[in-house]
């Protein structure tokens, strides 16, 4: 059994939300030459497959690398954070319903989670709340930072609360990186920007206290926690000897709090996976590929299978602990 936890799917059909919104740069998709393109306003942002949104390529390719369950979510850039609460709402609502619309057109294959307008907590409670209660979504994607705001920031409580009450997953996914002006050459943002923004929304849900004022939310971070399982002895280190910096909303060690969330598997190195097993604990990784673009892992789940561990772990990893974050005993 394997379930992965990152995947990305993207409805083949989209308003122009930039005409019918009049700003911004949202994002539609135009079919080209049998190319898919997403279009950032008038510009071309990414080229992508038909297996990005065509859900029967998706299971052929499943079938292929021995993937028994997707969880689908949406792609990062389609967040819209910056967009008007209204409007970020109204794209939020087209996305979780094509995403229902795929999960229940095969339920057997697919676990939707659903995206927010965290620009407004208000706005945000209320679509969670639908798609928990309405579309039966076991969780949301949310982005690592929301416009600049960390994700320890005491405004987005009301809606930690809600999520816990609901038992409502999060899998949290970096965006918006920090510094990515500063690092445009090379694809420097998606190679050292986004392990670094995902420890720093790990370290601001830690510090935050989030973790303590709500220990029954369930949260995942993408990209194998980013740079946090092997920055944890530094950032132990800063809040021992500089808590007058560091430890000003929680007072409690962050080494604590290792096995109170999950990571995905998305490491790309066998001994960055030895390391994050051991670091992490065997309770706390699912399979996550980032399917299916390129930064992903092609075959899903083959860094895991190929490790010498004991089948009870392999289960682990591959499948028991995706359904303990999603809340399933079930698939």
């Amino acid at each position: 059994m394997k379930i992965d936890i990152h995947t990305h799917i993207m409805p083949d059909k989209m308003p122009n939300w930039v005409n019918k919104f009049g700003y911004g740069e949202f994002i539609h998709l135009e079919h080209h030459n049998c190319k898919a393109c997403m279009m950032k306003g008038d510009k071309l942002f990414r080229a992508v497959e038909n297996n990005c949104f065509d859900a029967s390529e998706r299971e052929n390719e499943m079938q292929q690398t021995g993937v028994d369950m997707q969880v689908l979510s949406t792609i990062p850039v389609l967040f819209n954070y910056w967009a008007k609460p209204t409007d970020g709402l109204e794209t939020s609502r087209f996305f979780n319903d094509h995403i229902c619309d795929t999960v229940v057109k095969n339920p057997t294959k697919f676990i939707g989670i659903g995206t927010i307008p965290l620009q407004d907590v208000d706005f945000a409670i209320a679509e969670m709340e639908r798609c928990v209660s309405e579309l039966k979504m076991p969780g949301l994607e949310i982005g690592s930072n929301i416009n600049g705001k960390n994700l320890g920031d005491s405004s987005l409580f009301p809606f930690y609360k809600r999520a816990e009450e609901l038992g409502c997953a999060l899998f949290v996914h970096p965006w918006e990186m920090m510094g990515e002006q500063q690092m445009q050459q090379y694809w420097l943002p998606w190679l050292v920007g986004m392990p670094a923004e995902t420890s720093r929304a790990i370290c601001s849900m830690i510090f935050g206290g989030v973790f303590e004022k709500f220990p029954k939310l369930r949260v995942a971070f993408a990209h194998g926690g980013g740079s946090f399982p092997l920055t944890i002895g530094r950032i132990e280190h800063g809040f021992n000897v500089r808590p007058d910096l560091v430890a000003v909303d929680n007072a409690i060690n962050p080494r604590n709090y290792i096995g109170k969330f999950w990571i995905d598997s998305l490491v790309h190195d066998t001994h960055a996976m030895k390391y994050i097993i051991d670091v992490m604990g065997e309770d706390s990784i699912c399979l996550g590929s980032d399917y299916p673009f390129p930064l992903g892992e092609h075959h899903p789940g083959l860094l895991i299978e190929q490790l010498e561990i004991s089948k009870v772990l392999k289960e682990k990893l591959l499948y028991k602990n995706a359904m303990n974050w999603l809340g399933q005993t079930t698939v």
